[in-house]
């Protein structure tokens, strides 16, 4: 059996300095993201305000040992990162909580 936690991590920001092709394809896309359809996923679901200016992303983090929170919020926000980078879309103000779902359904 594994010692492994699950964590909740949601990864808040504000986008910052859009390009003009990185706001049309967000607008294009908008329904894709809409808050009502993301879940906690590996992989991370990313969603976004209608005016396109705060988004979050939402991923399930399997970490263990004494740190475990502190290494699955560390883990988000890289992941975040990462994809915002990927993605082209600047952002500032990025911030992330855990939930640990051991801590709720023992």
């Amino acid at each position: 059996m594994s010692d492994d936690r699950v964590f909740r991590v949601t990864v808040r920001g504000r986008f910052h300095e859009l390009s003009e092709r990185a706001r049309a394809y967000l607008v294009g896309a908008q329904a894709e993201h809409d808050i009502f359809v993301s879940a906690y996923t590996p992989e991370g679901t990313f969603t976004y305000d209608e005016r396109i200016l705060f988004f979050n992303l939402r991923y399930e983090i399997r970490a263990n040992g004494p740190d475990a929170e502190s290494d699955a919020i560390t883990e988000g926000l890289l992941e975040a990162e990462q994809f915002l980078a990927t993605m082209g879309f600047g952002h500032q103000g990025l911030t992330a909580k855990a939930a640990d779902l051991s801590a709720m359904w023992p």
